[in-house]
């Protein structure tokens, strides 16, 4: 159900930037980050001075059902100077760790949109898209995945809590990010159906955690995650469990440490 009655995000904040010299803004949300499978997205909606109100009905991506969020994609599309949505993999979530997979998925967009924004605005009270000069979870992007698809800088960023609830690129690009990557684990679903990504979008839901308690884990699920109880194997793509110890299917790894803690459901 759409939840109208919360108040409509506005272009206040993106107004003031320009008022501040900023030419064009970008609007930036993710989208899976606490998910136990799939890509986390990253989606960056672009405005500039001549852009008009926020298409009717635009919230949070949170606050309104599938059928809006998807009948909301073609009029943010005409509504934005530039729109894309990006995304880091599961192996690279596993590899390089949830905030720098943030980081590339977010250059991703930021290169896929095919502008350069004068600042970001970016949803919560972490800058996970500036390269940090810190280690460990905040570390910097790793250089072994710079590619073409990969900004090597990106524009001033300002965080804001709750973003997504009340500037309209924010919450744009919110909507963009959820209706692609839930178009994606649909998809993937159909080769893993015993899971329920269909439904529950990769994340933790029962049917989930009771699918992984029997089946194990597949390529697509972040191995280096707590997924709870798994039997000894991990799932290939043609959905034959194998055992651990023997010669594992293509593109899977081994069970998740136990003890291992997992991301905030986000």
């Amino acid at each position: 159900m759409t939840r109208l009655t919360s108040p409509a995000p506005t272009l206040r904040l993106e107004r003031s930037q320009m008022r501040q010299g900023a030419a064009l803004v970008a609007g930036m949300d993710e989208v899976g980050r606490g998910a136990l499978a799939g890509p986390v997205s990253v989606g960056v909606c672009v405005v500039d001075a001549n852009t008009r109100s926020a298409p009717v009905g635009l919230r949070d991506s949170k606050l309104i059902s599938p059928t809006v969020r998807e009948r909301l994609v073609e009029p943010i599309h005409r509504w934005a100077c530039a729109w894309a949505v990006g995304h880091a993999e599961p192996e690279e979530i596993d590899e390089h760790g949830i905030m720098a997979a943030l980081r590339l998925a977010g250059r991703r967009a930021l290169t896929a949109c095919g502008v350069i924004p004068d600042v970001v605005i970016l949803d919560g009270k972490h800058d996970w898209l500036t390269d940090p000069s810190t280690v460990g979870l905040f570390a910097a992007l790793p250089t072994d995945v710079e590619d073409a698809s990969v900004c090597r800088s990106v524009p001033p960023v300002v965080t804001v809590v709750k973003g997504d609830r009340t500037c309209s690129s924010v919450a744009a690009a919110s909507v963009l990010a959820k209706v692609e990557r839930d178009g994606i684990m649909v998809e993937r679903s159909a080769k893993h159906p015993v899971y329920g990504w269909d439904v529950n979008k990769g994340y933790a839901s029962a049917a989930h955690r009771a699918a992984l308690g029997r089946m194990g884990v597949s390529e697509q699920h972040r191995r280096s995650w707590n997924l709870g109880t798994c039997p000894t194997g991990v799932v290939g793509s043609d959905g034959a469990v194998v055992p651990e110890g023997q010669t594992s299917v293509a593109g899977c790894g081994t069970l998740p440490q136990r003890g291992a803690q997992s991301p905030d459901h986000t």
